[in-house]
């Protein structure tokens, strides 16, 4: 993020907050939101986001409020709230939960939650929720449809007019009216009694005042349309200019029903990419019980139990794989389309599908830890969350209703005043309550993000938070760590030489033996570098040999240096060159010389020194990546700049640099892990705006110095929890699509913010100056909020 120093003071109060989640049902447009979190605000203490299309609201809570205040709050401010469960998988509900999942600040402190609530089934979370309101709007505008078809036609048409048509029409619009925008009535009368106005307030004024005004024509003049049918231009003009308005309070309750209807089912349609991550998980396990083979319900497979995955089959929860062999699809959880092999030892994810071997797997994560679980809980924080810019629409529309109800006024009596007859003065005032509606304005934001980020889970790729989205835009060069992100990771011993200062010297070994000593050392060792020397005397060893392991003492690591130790009595050395000759171990010019090819070769190369005497040179290589090379010129394309960060030798670091197409001076060489932050802080003292990319535990200081950190799915928890973006394959590519997608995301809801401020802007003027029928205004109000939710469901495609 932008602002780590922030947010890690922030956390510092982790522990005397709590976060809690409500469904707040009632809320219909921007100025809804911003009286619930205002009057949530005022609470002391209190913190709260609210999100209209997942009618949800995030509130941060210190010790000394509790949830019945939140939801006593909520209830005065003339809206239904209560709390909501965090979603979860299958399997999950078999134990009670909190109020909310656990959420995590920069520096991954869980922040504590309200307690006592029954966990909910993935599709009864938040997200469901606009379902049902298109199921709730559906009967109401069939009937409003039928109904102002005939109301229409009749009262805009001459030649469909009959005597006494007025009390027809009158009897056709009363049940829309009525039944119809009953919903609106009702929003705008319990905010009224709250001393509130939303664009239920709007409609509701409007509706009525066209169809009371109508009423009341109809009744003071009876005659009104007694006669009909009659012939010529001016019978006709007689027949078009009556002062009943019916047909705009049906048409535009039409209108906005379809409105509505449309953005409850475009709403579900963006909250559809978290419906189906929560549904990956398995329903059952097979579980080894006794020896015996027994199909439980997913909820009571345990942690250590073992679990039997067949081919074909979804991996019932996170685990390591005890015995077998096969290939994983993970595409589900990581968007990387090619299997994945894994035997005994590797580690694998729930959802994810069993391809062609039977594997038994030890469970190591269950419920609500599982790597699938906390996916969606990132997922659904993210969608709840605010971006910065919304907050200009929160200001906005906190007094947007009620200065269109003075306009509205001003307008009315402007028209009278300069002589305009009453039906004009009507017509214009009724025009600007219907064109005002901000519904579009408190859409514009979060449907772009529940699309946005549902696209990118899909993709792999988990955006912690909204203003994640900000700073992807302003970043301007990107630090890669080299293994593990750019390379494979996965080193290999490429050549083992004996040193040339070695001959004539006390040590009798030649280089295998070299090699067998310092594997023996490098078993202490977790470092990749210790690994790959390990495989390599392993694969030296004759099947059949049988030799005792030699018995190693003292060991001691120098980070970013190399280790030391006795092994079987003799005194092991193996490092960097630098780290030999700083430990007194003396280097010939010959020595320097083979170090100096080796590393121009482009491989690492540490030394081996048996009692005080340099034994062997060993030459280590890493595989670059197939991909990488594609994304970092997709990174560039981005107009970004790509630097390479790595603790190895300048040799390797600019042989890989070359392959990938980064430039030689934008290479960073021989860095100790302490000093990958320092070189994240250098770029942003330069101007820079730094993202950084990682995947160990040594990445995870960086990642929280870069203004955006982005950690790599293979790598360790640390450096995910304390990164921006997490990408949850193993793919360089997927890093330039997260950036690219998080800035479509944030163009998505800058283009939706500005047409629904540019919308109002042109319309009330207009609908003021009387050059609007209030017909037009009601269809163009509806339009524009499915406008809105639709250009944001573009996202889903990208």
């Amino acid at each position: 993020m932008s602002t780590p120093v922030t947010d890690r003071d922030a956390g510092a109060d982790a522990a005397q907050q709590r976060t809690v989640e409500l469904n707040v049902e009632g809320m219909t447009c921007a100025s809804c939101v911003a009286r619930v979190e205002r009057k949530l605000g005022k609470l002391p203490g209190v913190s709260a986001s609210v999100n209209l299309p997942l009618k949800s609201a995030t509130v941060r809570v210190p010790a000394g409020v509790s949830d019945q205040d939140l939801l006593d709050t909520v209830k005065a401010t003339g809206y239904q709230a209560s709390l909501k469960a965090a979603p979860v998988v299958p399997g999950a509900s078999a134990a009670p939960v909190t109020a909310t999942a656990p959420t995590r600040g920069r520096a991954g402190t869980p922040a504590d939650t309200s307690a006592g609530v029954a966990l909910n089934t993935a599709h009864e979370t938040a997200p469901s929720e606009p379902r049902s309101d298109a199921a709730r709007y559906l009967p109401r505008l069939i009937v409003a449809a039928i109904l102002t078809i005939p109301v229409v036609l009749i009262s805009m048409i001459p030649a469909l007019q009959f005597p006494h048509w007025g009390w027809t029409v009158f009897a056709l619009t009363t049940p829309v009216v009525l039944y119809s925008a009953w919903p609106f009535h009702r929003a705008a009368a319990i905010n009224a009694m709250h001393g509130a106005s939303t664009m239920d307030t709007l409609v509701s004024i409007g509706v009525a005042a066209a169809y009371l005004f109508s009423t009341v024509q109809l009744i003071v003049d009876p005659g009104l349309t007694e006669m009909a049918g009659m012939s010529g231009m001016g019978g006709m003009a007689s027949m078009t200019e009556h002062q009943l308005y019916f047909e705009v309070a049906a048409v535009v309750t039409t209108f906005l029903l379809l409105g509505r209807y449309l953005e409850a089912r475009a709403k579900h349609g963006a909250a559809d990419a978290l419906h189906s991550l929560l549904n990956l998980g398995a329903q059952r396990a097979r579980v080894l019980r006794g020896g015996t083979e027994v199909e439980v319900p997913i909820g009571e497979l345990a942690v250590g139990e073992i679990f039997i995955v067949r081919p074909g089959e979804k991996i019932a929860t996170d685990g390591t794989v005890r015995a077998g062999s096969s290939t994983v699809d993970t595409a589900m959880i990581t968007g990387e389309s090619l299997p994945v092999s894994v035997r005994a030892g590797d580690t694998v994810t729930g959802a994810t599908i069993n391809v062609d071997g039977r594997l038994e797997v030890e469970a190591t994560r269950v419920g609500q830890d599982t790597t699938l679980a906390q996916m969606g809980r990132l997922v659904s924080e993210a969608q709840s969350q605010k971006a910065p810019i919304a907050r200009i629409a929160d200001r906005i529309s906190a007094v947007f209703v009620p200065v269109v109800l003075v306009i509205a006024v001003l307008t009315f009596l402007a028209w009278w005043l300069i002589g305009a007859n009453l039906p004009m003065a009507f017509t214009a005032a009724v025009t600007v309550l219907v064109i005002a509606c901000p519904c579009a304005l408190g859409l514009a934001t979060p449907t772009a993000l529940l699309a946005g980020t549902g696209r990118a889970a899909q993709k792999g790729i988990l955006i912690r938070g909204p203003e994640v989205l900000e700073s992807t835009r302003k970043i301007s060069a990107i630090v890669l760590d080299k293994t593990g992100t750019v390379t494979e990771g996965k080193l290999s011993v490429a050549q083992v030489v004996p040193a040339p200062s070695a001959s004539g010297t006390q040590y009798d070994g030649d280089a295998s033996s070299a090699l067998r000593l310092a594997s023996a050392l490098e078993t202490q060792s977790e470092h990749p570098v210790a690994a790959a020397i390990v495989r390599a005397d392993s694969a030296l060893l004759e099947p059949s040999a049988q030799q005792s392991a030699p018995v190693v003492d003292q060991f001691r690591a120098s980070i970013g240096g190399g280790v030391s130790g006795l092994v079987d009595g003799q005194r092991v050395l193996v490092g960097k060159p630098g780290w030999l000759a700083e430990t007194g171990i003396s280097l010939t010019d010959a020595d320097r010389t083979a170090f100096s090819e080796a590393e121009s070769a482009g491989t690492t190369v540490v030394g081996v020194a048996v009692d005080g005497v340099l034994a062997a040179i060993i030459s280590i290589t890493d595989t670059i990546k197939p991909t990488s090379k594609e994304a970092i010129a997709q990174l560039q394309s981005l107009g970004l700049t790509v630097y390479l960060l790595t603790g190895d030798n300048i040799g390797t670091a600019a042989r890989v640099a070359q392959e990938v197409g980064i430039s030689p001076e934008h290479v960073f060489a021989n860095v100790l892990p302490e000093d990958k932050v320092a070189k994240v802080a250098e770029l942003q003292a330069g101007g820079d705006v730094v993202a950084m990319v990682g995947d160990g535990v040594n990445d995870a200081a960086a990642l929280l110095k870069a203004d955006l950190g982005i950690a790599m799915g293979s790598g360790t928890d640390v450096a995910r929890d304390a990164a921006d973006l997490t990408i949850m394959g193993n793919d360089l590519n997927q890093v330039a699509t997260a950036i690219e997608l998080s800035r479509k995301t944030l163009s998505t809801i800058k283009t939706n913010l500005f047409w629904a401020f540019a919308y109002n802007v042109v319309g009330i003027p207009v609908a003021a100056l009387g050059l609007l029928n209030p017909m037009l205004a009601g269809g163009a109000m509806a339009a524009s909020s499915v406008l809105v939710v639709a250009n944001s469901l573009r996202l889903r495609r990208a």
